[in-house]
């Protein structure tokens, strides 16, 4: 290769490395945030203050459960301090290895943990990894955030990567190509 191949390249590699250093620069933030998120995302389950454990029920057996209007209406009466309704219920979890149900309402992040087969209420608790989880996705601004971020983030990632790789293999070919 000749001397003006050389420098060709090396005028490549340096135009890479301003390109990669501006580049990480812009997507810093959504690493940072969704790292720190999914940091305390791997804990949750781990850290009471995160979600609240998971309890036990008497029975495991499905066939002894309670059904899903009166779970529902059971969670609305556990809390009704909270001034929630069952148009708040934004999904119910059943934990066949637990005997329970998990009613979890769209507002504030509460949980209502229930036996099912009593009905019992066995915790009311705020879950604080379900708004972690929205800071990581995005949905905290909104769903067409959500999309727009996560893809930036995925696809700026891989462009990082690949770019660091040449930025890494870049001068080795340079110095070998000097030889």
């Amino acid at each position: 290769m000749s001397r003006k191949d050389v420098s060709k390249l090396s005028k490549t590699v340096r135009g890479y490395r301003v390109w990669h250093r501006y580049f990480s620069i812009s997507i810093a933030l959504l690493v940072i945030i969704s790292a720190i998120t999914g940091i305390l995302l791997a804990w949750k389950k781990d850290f009471d203050v995160l979600q609240p454990p998971t309890q036990k029920g008497i029975s495991l057996n499905a066939s002894e459960w309670k059904s899903v209007e009166e779970l529902s209406a059971a969670a609305i009466a556990a809390v009704d301090s909270l001034g929630l309704t069952s148009a708040n219920i934004d999904r119910i979890e059943y934990r066949p290895t637990k005997g329970i149900a998990k009613v979890i309402f769209d507002t504030g992040s509460w949980e209502a943990q229930l036996d099912a087969t009593s009905l019992e209420v066995l915790s009311v608790a705020k879950r604080n990894s379900d708004w972690i989880e929205s800071i990581h996705d995005g949905t905290i601004i909104s769903e067409f955030f959500k999309l727009i971020s996560m893809n930036a983030l995925g696809i700026g990632l891989l462009v990082l990567v690949f770019s660091g790789l040449w930025l890494w293999f870049g001068p080795k070919k340079i110095r070998r190509l000097k030889r």
